[in-house]
């Protein structure tokens, strides 16, 4: 994505709403333009920024990532790889936990394992162990991290 035109077309609707006036008006709105220039593309990415964080947190694996090159900004969808360790002699051990769901998602969750292929035990260790997996490599929640980079 190219921000200048969309920093460019602002100016130019500055610069047009100007031309109403006299010239002092115009005058001040050439200034402003300038200001303007620096702070809606600043502005932008800020937004950019906020929708790769609303989708990142929508999604079911993955995340959205803001990456500049120059000053041109792109939405990068960046797979998350799950990081399968070995076993320890603790996770051979079979735990038995009781869990109370509501109808409708105990039915949703038979549907998804239907759908993969597994049992819905199969399914639900694996759900969850993408869930601890993924919280314990971000270290918060998956709405609040910024990750990319950049390059000036």
């Amino acid at each position: 994505m190219q921000m200048a035109s969309f920093v460019e077309a602002l100016q130019s609707d500055l610069e047009q709403i100007a031309a109403v006036g006299d010239d002092a008006v115009s005058a001040a709105a050439q200034r402003l333009a300038g200001a303007l220039k620096a702070s809606a593309g600043l502005r932008l990415l800020d937004a950019l920024t906020e929708v790769a964080l609303e989708l990142s947190g929508r999604l079911p694996e993955g995340h959205v990532e803001v990456r500049l090159a120059g000053q041109d900004p792109s939405l990068v969808y960046v797979e998350d790889t799950p990081q399968q360790a070995a076993p320890s002699a603790e996770d051979a051990l079979s735990v038995r936990i009781t869990l109370r769901l509501p109808e409708s998602l105990k039915t949703a969750v038979e549907s998804a394992a239907a759908r993969d292929g597994v049992s819905v035990n199969t399914w639900l260790v694996r759900a969850l162990a993408r869930a601890v997996s993924g919280w314990a490599s971000r270290g918060s929640r998956p709405g609040n991290r910024l990750q990319g980079y950049a390059r000036s």
